[in-house]
């Protein structure tokens, strides 16, 4: 089983954070579609004929796109690639495009998960970030969807920001879990290089939040959102009813995914490959038949590092023999004397010859998985 993910890079407007390959001019979105349709057929092999179980529009702002674009995109993948009865279909989609209309459009669509960008339930937070909804926008935006029987939705939460108090944090929080949603995955404030947050904070007009902060905020969110119900299956993301993104999971558990459109990145279960960052180069470059990408191809060390990476950031934690059967018993040996002191000390347990971070483990979880990747001593 493998996934599929569509990069969808437009925008009516660049949040402040952003740091995704997007673009706010629309005028190339049909040939695109176009392309990104004949990269399908150029890759159809690229996944070796498995099944497809998840299908995730990623952006960007997928709801950008219009139901002759979406319908386009979808015949090719019917067309070149066998897709599961119980195929998860995300769309990521920004509040302010959800209104009736469009979830009218939608509806006639194979889409049956929704991902909402909402980042905040505070107007001054939102206007900070340069999202285009309000608070109030994206409440509704929420009840539409469910009103029309979308009962597999997930929201973004941002934690962090500037001058953001544990009071504004909770609210959000609690106006999240009041929704009745089955999703969130909440993601601390970066400062990345190259976006506008970035040079605000440069100058000195933003200062990051009080680290202390940073810790209760997150240690407050895994508490109420395990209250109201919700499982805790990744660092960053929580679910409630076992409705966890099997197509983010597939990524953490080291399954082969096929990314389409320009800056996306795949996985074919021994490299990775990424395409150009450029919309018009990408365009160009399919018209012509022909795919610029660059690979890495990866050996066993960097597999292994892979391997811990992924595994410790999930609740299903790292597999120790599954770790010993794929990259050796020096490997597994390597990793147990390493996480020895994270064990006595209980960030880590093995259980079954699990590991897994414990509460505490979590917030130090950088620190500790750093420790167990393998440092090549030969370079």
């Amino acid at each position: 089983m493998a996934g599929i993910y569509i990069h969808v890079p437009f925008c009516k407007t660049r949040c402040i954070y952003c740091n995704f390959y997007t673009r706010t001019d629309m005028s190339p979105k049909d040939d695109y579609v176009f392309a990104i349709c004949l990269e399908i057929e150029l890759r159809k092999d690229y996944l070796s004929g498995e099944i497809i179980k998840t299908i995730y529009f990623g952006g960007g702002t997928p709801s950008q796109l219009s139901y002759d674009n979406f319908r386009q995109i979808f015949a090719a993948i019917a067309d070149n690639f066998e897709i599961a009865s119980n195929a998860e279909i995300t769309l990521e989609a920004n509040p302010d495009d959800l209104d009736s209309v469009y979830i009218e459009t939608l509806k006639q669509l194979p889409f049956n998960r929704l991902s909402i960008g909402i980042q905040s339930f505070d107007d001054n937070e939102l206007r900070f970030l340069k999202r285009r909804h309000s608070a109030a926008k994206a409440i509704e935006a929420v009840k539409r969807c469910q009103s029309a029987g979308y009962n597999n939705i997930s929201i973004d939460l941002m934690y962090g920001l500037p001058n953001q108090t544990m009071e504004i944090w909770n609210k959000n929080l609690e106006q999240a879990i009041a929704l009745g949603i089955q999703h969130i995955s909440s993601y601390h404030l970066i400062y990345e290089e190259g976006t506008r947050l970035y040079k605000l904070f440069k100058t000195g007009e933003v200062k990051p939040v009080d680290e202390d902060l940073s810790v209760e905020m997150f240690s407050v969110m895994i508490d109420k959102l395990g209250e109201a119900g919700f499982e805790h299956y990744e660092i960053s993301n929580f679910a409630k009813d076992g409705l966890y993104s099997k197509h983010n999971s597939s990524y953490w558990l080291g399954e082969k995914y096929l990314g389409l459109g320009p800056a996306a990145h795949s996985y074919d279960g021994r490299n990775r490959a990424w395409n150009i960052a450029s919309i018009s180069k990408y365009i160009k470059g399919i018209g012509q038949g022909s795919l610029d990408l660059e690979t890495e191809f990866l050996d066993d060390n960097t597999r292994y590092n892979d391997f811990i990476l992924t595994g410790m950031r999930t609740m299903w934690g790292v597999d120790l023999t599954e770790l010993e059967k794929r990259y050796g018993t020096d490997k597994k040996n390597y990793c147990l004397k390493n996480v020895r002191k994270y064990i006595d000390d209980g960030f880590v347990t093995n259980d079954n010859n699990i590991l897994k971070l414990t509460r505490k483990g979590i917030f130090i979880s950088d620190g500790i998985m750093s420790d167990l990747m393998w440092v090549d001593k030969t370079r």
